[in-house]
């Protein structure tokens, strides 16, 4: 009787139990839609907008940026033939160095440059100074000319009864030095002209003068070190000092080659040169270095085996 009872029950509760599934399934299914909405509209994560934005990738390097390939010949000559300044059609005159050693007189100098101006030879350095005997001098000169009349004035001076011999260093391998003192602005080139105009030494004159509206003490003093700074920094890389400093100039000293000087001075330009001295070039020939190996291979080399290279057959 009483499980009887119980399925009677059961079975009654049963249809109440699907009713309230049935009811339950479509409140859920209306706020499924709105959760999903909420959260798809309210999510800033950062994998999400990683993922809906991603980032631009750059291509890996390739090998023929990490190992470049050689250039080619044809590349090569191209590169080396505008790198190479083009030759002059008309060819300069070729560059003579006279050594000249005379007595240390009165009136030698005059008789030498006398016949090299008979001769139309323009000078283009004379330097003479004493030696290490008393009553010798050296004169050395740099002059441009055709290499038979060059020789031509050579041994006419070598005739002048003072000068003991005149050697020509052309194609020899020699030692050459020129000094140079350059007194260089530190204002600027827009005050090269006033400064060599004006008799005040001072420069910070000259800077208010000309100073514009921006132009405070302290901001002339900066351009002033920064123009300081740079000669120094370029007499370094020439090998060069700084002898003298101003308010307004600074004098550099340089002993080089003729060559560098002339490439100094250019690059100093800009800066204003206001005065400018050069001794002219001295030279002296480079001395041989002689190895005694080399000596010995030569003297066996000379000595030959022994054998009679008139009894050897022909070939």
């Amino acid at each position: 009787m009483w499980a009887s009872r119980i399925l009677s029950s059961a079975t009654r509760a049963a249809p109440l139990a699907n009713s309230a599934l049935a009811a339950i399934k479509p409140a859920r299914t209306l706020t499924t839609p709105m959760m999903t909405l909420r959260q798809s509209s309210s999510s800033t994560s950062a994998i999400s907008y990683k993922r809906s934005h991603p980032h631009k990738r750059h291509p890996a390097l390739t090998s023929d940026y990490l190992h470049p390939a050689p250039p080619s010949a044809e590349e090569a000559v191209s590169n080396i033939l505008y790198n190479t300044p083009p030759i002059g059609m008309t060819r300069t005159k070729q560059r003579h160095i006279f050594n000249c050693l005379v007595q240390n007189e009165p009136g030698v100098l005059s008789r030498v440059s006398g016949i090299l101006a008979g001769r139309g030879f323009n000078i283009d350095s004379l330097v003479v100074a004493k030696t290490e005997v008393a009553d010798l001098s050296r004169m050395t000169i740099v002059l441009r000319g055709e290499s038979n009349t060059i020789e031509q004035a050579r041994r006419q001076l070598e005739d002048l009864v003072p000068v003991w011999a005149v050697l020509d260093y052309t194609g020899f391998k020699v030692i050459e030095r020129e000094l140079l003192l350059i007194k260089v602005s530190i204002l600027g080139p827009e005050h090269v002209r006033a400064q060599m105009n004006s008799r005040s030494p001072n420069g910070w004159q000259l800077l208010q003068e000309d100073a514009d509206e921006d132009m405070t003490p302290s901001n002339a003093l900066r351009q002033t070190h920064g123009h300081l700074k740079s000669l120094t920094e370029l007499s370094k890389l020439f090998q060069g000092k700084v002898v003298d400093v101003s308010g307004d100039c600074a004098v550099i000293e340089l002993s080089a080659k003729p060559d560098r000087i002339d490439a100094f001075v250019k690059l100093v330009k800009p800066f204003g040169i206001l005065e400018a001295a050069r001794s002219g070039m001295m030279a002296m020939p480079r001395s041989p270095i002689y190895d005694r190996h080399e000596l010995e291979e030569d003297e066996a080399q000379e000595e030959g085996s022994g054998v009679d290279a008139s009894m050897l057959p022909p070939g």
